[in-house]
């Protein structure tokens, strides 16, 4: 009985990814597109890396912050956008069992993560803003280390919790997954039973997850707004410039998991340019918002550029 069920396990050794589009004038295009994104992504948030590391005045528990968001941005749009540039160049898109599964717990992995590292920057700015006299007190390097671990943890219960729904399920075929890389509730559908109710838990642990930390951030920055607009006018605004960023990365991230969580098992291309928008297009954004809405930073970025351009000079 064991053998036939290992048997069932590995009938599907691996599985095949639509892509985008199986047009194939578009290929070459999208190969050509995404690359130059994909290196936008990389080149951005390594920028922010470096500006923070190598600028002593944003040695500051945000940046602390917001260079871990840039190091899992970076990750998330790694997971699955490198194989799927080089399969616009292939006929047969492919993926083994293994990487299939790698893929999935990648990706919630670092979204479940990213969730609650957002909700540590909403944490961050509500001490800062609202009690600012205390601001390195209360945001120790202990707190961060503390909120740092606590948003991986979570993640990574997150996704253990998600992979252990595959572990016994058997794929005996059909192997085509409608996407350009292994999305879970599409990757459950091919399973040779009935997984519906499996599918159901899937999206309440996401979704849950989802809407938790949604919740948190929506109360967080009604606090800090409302504490906002009763302060002085300058204050205010260097606030609200702050508050803008951090809102918009927020909405960014979480208004396709909306769409996605709330439609999981739709046929809908929708669903492809959603997935794009999550795992590419967010963490090309995040470092540009971060860096045009931010004074910091780009003061920052002007002193080591200036900086790096009298040295060439002096050699």
């Amino acid at each position: 009985m064991e053998n036939m069920e290992r048997a069932n396990h590995s009938v599907v050794s691996e599985f095949i990814l639509l892509g985008l589009s199986k047009s194939q004038n578009l290929q070459i295009p999208f190969f050509l597109g995404f690359s130059v994104v994909y290196a936008g992504i990389v080149l951005g948030n390594l920028l922010i890396l470096v500006t923070v590391i190598f600028d002593s005045h944003l040695h500051t528990p945000m940046y602390f912050l917001l260079i871990n968001l840039s190091c899992i941005d970076m990750i998330l749009a790694s997971f699955a956008t490198p194989k799927m540039i080089v399969d616009f160049l292939r006929k047969q898109k492919t993926i083994s069992w293994w990487g299939c599964y790698s893929q999935m717990f990648f990706m919630h992995l670092l979204g479940g993560s990213e969730m609650m590292l957002l909700v540590a920057m909403a944490i961050d700015r509500y001490v800062a803003i609202c009690k600012p006299l205390h601001y390195l007190t209360i945001m120790s390097p202990r707190v961060l280390v503390w909120l740092l671990l606590s948003s991986y943890t979570v993640g990574f219960v997150h996704s253990s919790s998600q992979m252990a729904f595959m572990l016994n399920l058997p794929f005996c075929g059909p192997n085509v997954v409608d996407s350009f890389f292994c999305d879970l509730p599409l990757v459950i559908k091919l399973a040779c039973k009935d997984t519906y109710l499996l599918q159901l838990l899937v999206v309440a642990d996401s979704g849950l997850l989802s809407l938790v930390c949604f919740l948190l951030l929506l109360v967080s920055y009604g606090i800090i707004i409302y504490s906002v607009r009763h302060r002085a006018a300058g204050g205010s605004a260097k606030a609200f410039s702050t508050l803008s960023a951090h809102i918009t990365v927020v909405t960014l991230f979480f208004a396709p998991c909306v769409f996605i969580y709330v439609w999981p098992f739709s046929r809908y291309s929708v669903d492809k340019i959603l997935s794009v928008f999550y795992t590419i297009f967010t963490p090309l954004l995040n470092p540009i918002i971060y860096t045009l809405r931010n004074q910091e930073v780009k003061a920052a970025i002007k002193k080591i550029r200036t900086r790096h351009i009298n040295a060439k000079h002096t050699l």
